[in-house]
């Protein structure tokens, strides 16, 4: 505000310095007087545009800056929810996927006690070669399922691991590279 005063303080003074420093201003009299203020009017408006222009350009970079601040702060709030969702679904699929192997586990432990009580049953009532041969598929079947079930605890636990420390350092969930269609294979739609 205070810079506009300024200048039309500044005119003022300047107009009435022409007033009455006009010798006379009669006919052509009047000429000599509005034509210097003409200019002093016209050099007024363009130091007021001048003076506007920096301070709207002023005022549009501090609002730039201040949607910058806005945005960087959206995507950062962004990047920490879709972390702490990343990390949400990892932990209920890892559940499920205990409690999903765990009621495996007690089928086919049932499945194979069953198997092994119908070989029990079997050489006691003196069917022995077949109870040998039942008890034995049941054991071997077993096993083949614990060693299955280490191996893919062990693997389980590798990747929740390697998960972890790609989450930490802020890197992709997965490590499989993401593959791309060459350009020569993609088929482009015909222009209107």
């Amino acid at each position: 505000m205070f810079k506009y005063f300024f200048g039309i303080v500044a005119v003022q003074i300047a107009t009435v310095a022409l007033v009455l420093l006009a010798p006379e201003l009669e006919g052509i009299g009047w000429l000599r007087l509005l034509i210097p203020l003409f200019v002093i009017g016209f050099f007024t408006a363009f130091w007021f545009n001048s003076i506007a222009s920096h301070k709207s350009k002023d005022e549009v970079y501090e609002a730039k800056a201040q949607h910058a601040r806005e945005r960087e702060k959206i995507q950062l709030n962004a990047e920490r929810a879709k972390t702490k969702l990343v990390q949400k679904t990892q932990q209920q699929i890892a559940r499920e996927a205990k409690i999903t192997h765990s009621k495996a586990n007690f089928k086919v432990g049932a499945a194979f006690a069953g198997t092994i009580g119908a070989g029990a049953l079997m050489l006691l009532t003196e069917l022995l070669t077949m109870g040998l041969l039942t008890i034995s598929t049941a054991g071997g079947a077993l096993g083949g399922y614990v060693m299955r079930a280490r191996k893919e605890t062990k693997l389980l636990k590798q990747i929740n691991q390697n998960n972890g420390s790609d989450n930490q350092a802020g890197n992709n969930v997965l490590k499989k590279p993401v593959k791309t269609i060459p350009k020569s294979k993609v088929k482009s739609s015909p222009k209107k």
